[in-house]
């Protein structure tokens, strides 16, 4: 007996005492109130009596600011719901939903995560406010920076909205400090990734373009020179690589430096493609095939791999390396099946045009070994068109007749090819 009054009077003891944390909650002293009020605020909150939950939340505000989150995330929540449904009062009640973003981060910190939402709802309140344009760039700008590639997809396109609002408004920013905001907003993009990045990405450039007047000369003469006496300048070899794009200039000498200077402090399989198909594109094929040699260094995507053996395999071709070209198509097929309709109609159409550099002239049939051999090929790739466009130069019945040859014998094929092929007749 004695045993169970101890057990009952600690059992009273205990419960009489305040809990201070508990489950993320830290209840006050006055412990029972708090339990009233924050039970009467949210029940006040499913039947969308914002004012009723808002007197009952403020008591919490005043004397348990350190309960839990939620009487913050939820704060904000009431407060806008009040904005909506009193116009005279919608003003200040926004002030104080954006107050929340600042009491959540007051007492429970998170400033980072919190700043990304409070950035998202102030550009919604204040976009259309130019006075309150000052302080959504440092709101931006705080957010961007503690976040980084966190920073909210909607979020990267709102602060370029604000820069471009402020700067068509009566701005003072000078086109380095949009320039430089730019960069870090287009810097923070290129990390995310995503179906739309591309199209965020040219929303974005599209607003710088309607604050800075940059065209091609801009970008090869002021920034162009800019490089050239910063060769090691990173961030402003990337800002020409996307404005030389943006503008169309990405054919200048310019563009090309500042890729060249990208690319050797940060090597990566796509901009080692970019230079390649511009130095192709510049007639310099030297520089192409060297580049794109090392664009298949950097990969291990045999997506990307295809392509680029699609790439090297049509300049050799054009080079007249037609069994290195060969070569290439055939590791494309291999590296990507979907390739492979490209690539055997490639060594198809590279047969078919070594007729006159192959015949030798003393058998029809022979000579015309090429055309059986790029019919296989089209054959391989699926290539209905191209097959019966070569089966019009098989050789005549006759030919094969007269030549102590039969259909569906082997022929071996000569020259640069070295195919074995099966007779076949155009008639």
């Amino acid at each position: 007996m004695k045993f169970q009054a101890l057990l009952m009077f600690l059992v009273i003891l205990i419960s009489g005492l305040p809990v201070v944390a508990q489950n993320g909650w830290n209840w006050p002293e006055d412990r029972a109130t708090a339990m009233e009020k924050n039970a009467l605020y949210t029940d006040a909150m499913k039947l969308d009596n914002y004012p009723e939950a808002l007197k009952n939340l403020t008591w919490l505000f005043e004397n348990a600011p350190d309960l839990n989150p939620s009487i913050y995330i939820n704060g904000q929540k009431i407060y806008e719901q009040l904005s909506e449904q009193d116009a005279e009062k919608k003003t200040a009640y926004q002030e104080k939903a954006l107050e929340m973003y600042d009491l959540r981060i007051k007492y429970f910190n998170k400033e980072a995560q919190v700043l990304n939402r409070k950035a998202s709802t102030a550009y919604k309140y204040y976009r259309n406010n130019p006075e309150k344009y000052p302080e959504l760039l440092d709101l931006f700008e705080k957010a961007l920076e503690l976040n980084g590639s966190k920073l909210y997809d909607g979020n990267t396109i709102a602060y370029m909205d604000i820069i471009r609002r402020y700067e068509k408004g009566a701005g003072d920013l000078s086109d380095e400090e949009i320039l430089e905001r730019y960069d870090k907003i287009t810097e923070v993009l290129s990390q995310k990734q995503g179906e739309n990045i591309e199209s965020m990405q040219s929303k974005i450039d599209e607003m710088l373009l309607e604050v800075i007047d940059v065209d091609c000369d801009y970008v090869e003469t002021i920034m162009g020179e800019k490089l050239i006496s910063e060769p090691d300048n990173i961030k402003l070899a990337k800002r020409i690589i996307q404005l030389s794009l943006s503008g169309k200039c990405a054919d200048s000498e310019v563009f090309m430096l500042a890729a060249k200077t990208v690319f050797e402090e940060e090597p990566n399989h796509g901009m080692a493609k970019v230079i390649a198909l511009k130095c192709k594109g510049n007639g310099d094929n030297q520089c192409a095939e060297e580049y794109l040699s090392k664009a298949l260094e950097l990969t291990e995507n045999d997506l990307e791999k295809g392509e680029v053996y699609m790439l090297l395999g049509a300049m050799r071709a054009n080079a007249g390396a037609l069994s290195q070209a060969r070569g290439y198509f055939r590791q494309a097929a291999t590296a990507d099946p979907s390739l492979v309709g490209k690539a055997y109609t490639s060594i198809g159409n590279l047969y078919f045009g070594s007729y006159d550099d192959c015949r030798q002239g003393q058998s029809k049939v022979d000579d015309r070994g090429c055309y059986l051999a790029a019919y296989e090929m089209y054959q391989k790739a699926g290539n209905n068109s191209a097959m019966e466009r070569a089966q019009q130069q098989f050789p005549s019945k006759e030919e094969v007749f007269l030549e102590g040859k039969a259909v569906g014998d082997a022929l071996s094929v000569g020259c640069w090819i070295g195919e074995s092929v099966t007779i076949r007749t155009r008639d």
